[in-house]
Parts: structure tokens; sequence; C-alpha cells
């Protein structure tokens, strides 16, 4: 009976079979008449590139479903297919967009659009054609729509990042050719989840990735690891078809007759057994070994040395257990879970490297993270901005690389470890036994570095102890913002003893004792300050110093400014956010009330600063763009000490008939990385800094920071720079009524100040008027620039009481 219908209404079969291509190429028409209109209302129209490519993979596309569904005897489209077709739509539209980006400007909204709607629909299609049990013509459909959505984005995103985008849209029709050109590659593949979950990452890396929404370094790393992630799911299949083409397991010899099948039904190559075992256990090596130095590895510079690696990790034995105890299935859930985490420990340990390198502390998790984007900010003026985006790139490339190669090995690792029970119980126990008894005894191999490790474990114990510490401590600071006796001090006894003086609060960076005490370059130091003595004494100044104890160390240089300013130990990044956006009595707001006008002149700041004003109140801010500077920057000082002295003067204190002045000025010429400094020209010389494009600057380049000796000779002639600068400028311009107040921010880097050392600073007070000096008398500071080495030491969050008891008619504080 079916077959009589069949034969009587032949129209019926291709009728179903043409309806859905048909009813395709009718919607990408009217899509791309939309996109037309759309454009047209802003002016524009859609290109005959854009109409060309749109209405081409339209046909195309209808016409390959039309031959899929005669190959597959398919009576019409499933449900399934349904949302595919109309995915692919949308991926025509896409097309056209793309195509009319290469004539002009098109709607990146709308395209972003399309092809956002296309990767959901792409999960609808998945769940409809998972209930209604979709044939092999859906999942074909499916997956050429995937990779035509692909290829397009890759066209679009490669125009911005690179023509290297393209592989990732060309990877699915590179496979198809090997398809072409090899028989085996043609066999059927088995289902793998991981394949779809890397096909949809590439739709939506490359989505994102044309919307612009993400900074150039971090689009280029997530192309990165998308590239890498589609790499290794080809390379997968690929592998997988190759060990298994027909003939594979089969040996034969020339001549020798039909081929021999090995005993017992083995169809394998014997001789390829010890082969694969040799590499199955070098590979196990490699995993176990991965995972054992990642757990024992120290975190700080100090402490990377060979013998450190002496140790049998407890969270090994930990993971091998559970391991053991979970069923297959679990074992490769805790591997994934594992990997991930080992990843982070990574991570975390190179993070605490670099902040121990720079800072001589460890990371610390609420304030540093927040300071992200500065350290990058930073790191582009030391090293450029192709270099940082290539760190940038890099590092998250090199995450997700060892997202992989860690989740690789923990697989690895249970695997083996599954497949060996009875062995890997016993190695468990045993090792579990050696770990107790050399924790009991304290067991070394070299001095404070115990067998038995739970080094790990403790560094993550640490920073969650850390980040604890941090969120308790910030009830603790805002009770210390709020007391402060030093905001009642009235008006009229304020600074009494400085009325109608200039004073100059100047930090020079990296000023640390050990610029004056010990070091090989100190004699030149040293020699600097004796210098600076002589020319103070010859226009009339005289000085008295000491040291105060930063809170900071190598850099960050604000958190000192700000415990200075306010009286307060800001020791992190937390503690100042929370400072800044309080209210508290500052030194410049006891100038301002006390009738000077405020200024803050910091040359490293390239940005608006609203904290100026409403936590300092400085009446005016100047940054790099405020100063009219017109030379070359050197590497992270926008422009030379010199400079912006020169500046302050023509711009502030040459001015007729004006307020006192109080300024915070902070120069950096001797800021890392000291591989290049101004040297000094006349006064008369300094202009708008142009002159600094036709004199050549003490440069230090090739292997620099290779060599400590080096970087700590340039770091002390920075600092010369700095004093003698500072020193020249009070003699050439300075009068009766000049008060320069001069100390470091910090101690430098490791690499010059050595570790362990101690976060103390140089300060000094010059003034004219000898009467401001001996109001400073009980304080003890000796003569000079040069703090005696017997010269008091106070926290730097002390200075702003004493000085203001020390210059105010009246204080709470003795």
């Amino acid at each position: 009976m079916e077959a009589k219908q069949a034969a009587s209404a032949p129209w019926t079969r291709p009728t179903a079979v043409h309806v859905g291509p048909a009813t395709g190429l009718i919607a990408q028409v009217l899509l791309l008449a939309a996109l037309a209109g759309a454009i047209g209302l802003s002016g524009g129209h859609l290109s005959h590139a854009g109409w060309i490519v749109g209405i081409s993979c339209g046909v195309v596309m209808n016409a390959a479903l039309a031959r899929g569904l005669s190959h597959y005897g398919s009576d019409g489209l499933s449900p399934a297919d349904w949302v595919t077709l109309a995915r692919g739509t949308l991926v025509g539209g896409v097309a056209a967009l793309v195509a009319d980006s290469l004539v002009q400007p098109v709607q990146v909204k709308t395209l972003v659009s399309l092809a956002a709607l296309a990767l959901v629909l792409d999960a609808i299609d998945g769940w409809v054609a998972r209930r209604t049990r979709t044939a092999a013509l859906g999942a074909r459909f499916d997956g050429e729509v995937d990779a035509l959505l692909i290829l397009v984005l890759s066209v679009y995103v490669s125009r911005s990042a690179g023509a290297w985008v393209l592989a990732i849209g060309g990877a699915r029709y590179a496979f198809g050719a090997g398809e072409l050109s090899l028989p085996w590659m043609r066999a059927s593949l088995p289902p793998r989840f991981w394949r779809k979950v890397v096909a949809a990452t590439q739709g939506i890396v490359l989505t994102v990735a044309a919307s612009g929404v993400l900074s150039p370094a971090l689009t280029t790393a997530a192309l990165i690891g998308a590239l890498i992630l589609l790499a290794e799911s080809f390379g997968h299949d690929v592998l997988w078809l190759r060990r298994h083409r027909p003939g594979m397991h089969v040996l034969a010899r020339a001549g020798a007759g039909p081929a021999l099948d090995p005993p017992n039904g083995d169809t394998s190559d014997p001789s390829h057994g010890p082969v694969r075992r040799t590499i199955a256990i070098i590979f196990t090596v490699l995993a176990a070994l991965v995972v054992w130095a990642i757990l024992v590895a120290p975190d700080q510079p100090g402490l990377f040395t060979l013998g450190r690696f002496a140790r049998l990790p407890l969270e090994g034995l930990v993971l091998v257990a559970l391991a053991l105890a979970l069923p297959p299935r679990g074992r490769r859930i805790l591997a994934v879970i594992v990997g991930t985490a080992l990843t982070l420990l990574v991570v975390l340990k190179v993070i605490n490297y670099q902040m121990f390198s720079l800072y001589d502390r460890p990371y610390d998790p609420l304030g540093d993270t927040s300071q992200l984007g500065n350290g990058i900010e930073t790191l582009r003026s030391l090293v450029g901005g192709t270099e940082t985006k290539l760190i940038e790139v890099g590092a998250i490339a090199g995450t997700i690389g060892l997202v992989v190669v860690l989740t690789l090995a923990m697989l690895r690792l249970t695997r083996v470890a599954g497949e060996n029970r009875r062995w890997a119980l016993r190695a468990v126990a045993g090792l579990g036994a050696v770990w107790a008894l050399c924790w009991a005894f304290g067991a070394q191999l070299i001095s404070h570095t115990p067998i038995a490790s739970t080094l790990s474990a403790s560094l993550v114990v640490d920073e969650v102890n850390a980040l604890r510490a941090d969120i308790h401590d910030r009830s603790v600071f805002a009770a210390q913002i709020r007391h402060d006796p030093q905001r009642n001090i009235p008006t009229n006894q304020l600074l009494t003893s400085l009325r109608g003086k200039d004073v100059l609060l100047v930090f020079v960076e990296a000023y640390g004792q050990q610029a004056v005490e010990g070091r090989s370059f100190s004699p030149e130091v040293d020699a600097a300050l004796a210098e600076g003595d002589r020319r103070l004494a010859s226009a009339g100044f005289s000085s008295r110093s000491g040291f105060l104890t930063s809170a900071t160390y190598g850099g960050i240089s604000w958190l000192a400014h700000s415990s200075l300013q306010a009286g307060l130990w800001v020791k992190n990044q937390d503690r100042y956010n929370q400072l800044i956006s309080a209210k508290r009595f500052t030194l410049a707001e006891a100038f301002k009330r006390a009738g000077w006008r405020t200024v803050d002149d910091d040359p490293s700041n390239d940005r608006p600063w609203p904290q100026g004003k409403a936590f300092y109140h400085f009446d005016q801010i100047y940054n790099r763009y405020q100063v009219g500077y017109h030379g070359p920057t050197f590497t992270y000082a926008s422009m030379p000490d010199q400079y912006i002295f020169s500046a302050l003067q023509r711009l502030e204190l040459s001015k007729a008939n004006r307020k006192p002045l109080f300024a915070e000025v902070d120069t950096v010429s001797s800021h890392m990385p000291w591989n290049r400094i101004p040297v000094q020209v006349g006064w008369n010389q300094v202009g708008n800094g142009s002159i600094y494009n036709k004199i050549p600057m003490i440069h230090e380049t090739g292997a620099f920071w290779s060599n400590p000796k080096r970087v700590q000779a340039a770091y002390g002639t920075s600092v010369v720079y700095a004093l003698n600068t500072l020193t020249s400028f009070v003699q050439h311009y300075g009068n009766k009524n000049t008060v320069m107040i001069v100390l470091g921010d910090h101690q430098p880097l490791p690499i010059v100040s050595g570790t362990n050392s101690n976060h103390d600073v140089p300060i000094s007070i010059i003034a004219h008027d000898p009467n401001v000096l001996k109001q400073i008398g009980s304080w003890g500071w000796n003569a000079g620039l040069k703090p005696s080495p017997n010269a008091p030491v106070w926290p730097m969050n002390a200075f702003r009481n004493k000085f203001l008891a020390a210059f105010d008619s009246h204080s709470t504080t003795p």
C-alpha cells in the first residue's frame, strides 16, 4: 500500500526534501534585506560585497542541506534541524557583515548580536536534538554551521588581532582537506564531549573578541588560549584516526603471503609493546615529578635552591590516597579539580616570589589584588607597551597551558594509581610512614628545610589567614582614623612658628638608609651629601637629619606619603583605600587651614587625582601634563627632577603677592629601573625641557638587570643626581623664607638593598631661618644632610604629630 502511494504520488518525497532548503534561502534573503535596512537607518547601506557573500552562503548552505537530505534519505527536517537552519541563516548574516566590513564601517553591535544569537541557538538545537534523537544529518549540519561561524568571525577578528587568528577558522577546513587526501581520516570519530566544549569556546571567544569589550592584551591572550584548545582537540582526533586506520593492526611481509595474526588473537604489533610501556612509564614519572615539584617549590627568591626540593609533600600523598578511594569517574573529576588548584598554587607562588623580589614581603590578597591595573601601567612605563602586552599574553597563555598540563598530569597519576591499586596503597602507606617519622624527629637534609613538607598547604592557610586579618583590620583601622585629637587644634595656633615660610615636602624616590650606609655606592652618595652641605652653607642654609621607618619597602610610594601626611600606619593598599575615602587631618590640610596655598607636584601621575583635593585638601595638583614639559621620558620618570623644581619655581614660587606655599613634591629620577638617568644643566637652560632632547643621558643597556653590581651602581648615580638637584635648587632659588623637608619614601628594591633589610629612610629639614631648626632641637637629629648611624629612628606616621607639636603654639600631643 505504501509503495503504491509513493508510486502514484512521486512529487511527495521531493517536496518534503526541498521545503527546508527553500525556506532557508528565502529566510537568508529576508535577513540580508533587514540588515540593509538597519544599516540604512544609520546612513549606510549593505555593500555589494555583503550581499554577494550573504547570498552565496545561503545558496551553498541550503544546497548542501538539500543534498544531505537526499543522501541520508530523510523525509524532511527534524525540529533540531529547523533550529540549526535558523542558526545557519544568522551565520550567513554575520558573513555578510564581515564582508561588508572590508569596504566600509559596520555596526559591530549588530554583528556581535547575530553571532551571540547563533551561539545561543547552538545550545538550543543540541537540547532539541537530544530529545528528538537527531539523525546523522543533523549532527553533520550542526557541525558545518559551527565551522562556518568560526571561520567568518576569525576573518573579522584577524583584521585587528593578526592574521594568525585565521588558523582558528581554517582548522575545520584543514581537517576536511586531510579527509580528501587521506582515506583513513574519513572514518567516524567516537563521541567526545570535550570536542563540543572546544567548539563552543571558539565561538564565544571570537564573538567577545569581535565586540572589543576586552583590552587588546586580554583579547589576544583569550584567542591564543582558544587556539591551543583547538589544536589539542584536532590533534587528539587525528591521532585517534591514525591509530585506528585500516591495516594498523595487521602484520604483513612483502611477498610472504597473507598477513599473520599473533598468538591469542592479539592483532597488535608486539614490537610496539615495550616501546609503549616505556613511553607510558616516562609520562607517568614526568607527571609525578611535575606535581611533586609544584608542591615543594619555595615561594621566595632566597629559598629557591636545589636543596629546597629534597622534601616529601604530605599533600601529594593525600591526593593519591583520595584518588584510590574514588571510583573512576570520581578520579577524573578529582584530577580536573586538582589540576586547576595546582595552577592557582603556581600562580600564587609566582606572585609571592615577585612580591618578595620587589617589596620583601608576601602577597597581600586584599590590597595587592586591587593594584593589578597600576602594576600593569607601571610595567608599561618601564619596558614599553608592546613588551607589556607580550608579558600579559604570555602570563595568560601560560596559565591556560598550566591548567591543561597539570590536569593531564593528574589524570595520568590517578589512572595509574587506580589501575595499580595494591601497589599504590603500599606506596602511599610506606611514604606516609616515612613522612610521619621525618616530621616527628624534624629530619632535615639541609638546614631549616624539613623533609616532611606541608609547604603548599601552609601557604594556602597563610593566605586565608592574611585575608581574614585584612578584613578584621578594617574595623581596627577605622577606629584609628576617627581618633584624631590634632584635628581640634585651633586655626590660630596651627604652625605659628612657620608663618610666612614656603614649606616644601620633598619625597626622593627610593632614597633609603642603604644609600648612605654600608653599600658599595654609599661613599658616592655621602660625597654628594657633603657637597650639598657646603652648597647650602654658601647660601646661608643649615640642616638637621634623622631616620624614619617607612610603611612600605621597594615601591608603592603612596603608602609612605599617606602615612606621613595623615599620621597613621598605612601598611598596605587596603588601608590606603580605606583612608582616602574617609576624613583625616593631614599636614596639607593643616597648612591650608593656617593660611598657606597647598600644592601637590607629582610628575609620575598621568591622570586626574580627585583624592588630592577631597582627602589631602591641595588647592592645586600638577601632573605630568600640567607643567609644560617638552622633553623625553627617562623610563619611569616622565621628566627630570631638575625640570620639576624649575616648573615649581616658574608656576608658584616666582609669583608676586602670593600666599606662602606648602607643596608636596614627589621626585622620580631615582625611581627604578635606573637605566636612564638625566644629567644636570644650568638652571637658565632648563626652559620647557626640550634641552633634554639634545643632551645625552646616562643610559644602561644590555643585560642590565642580570648584573646586580651594575644595577646598584646605577641606583647610586640616580640618588646622587636627585640630591645634587635639590640642594642646587635651594642654593639657586632659596631665600630666607624657604624651608625644605627632604626624605626618602622607601628603601630600594632587594637587588640593591639586599634581603631582610630594614625599612628606614633618611629625613632632613633644611632652613635659612635658624629659629626653624631651633624648634626641633629636642628631636636629637644631627647637623648636616647625612643622618648619623645613631640618629633617632621614628615610625613615619609619628612625624605629623611631632611636626605639629614643634611648630604649633599649642598641641594636644607633647
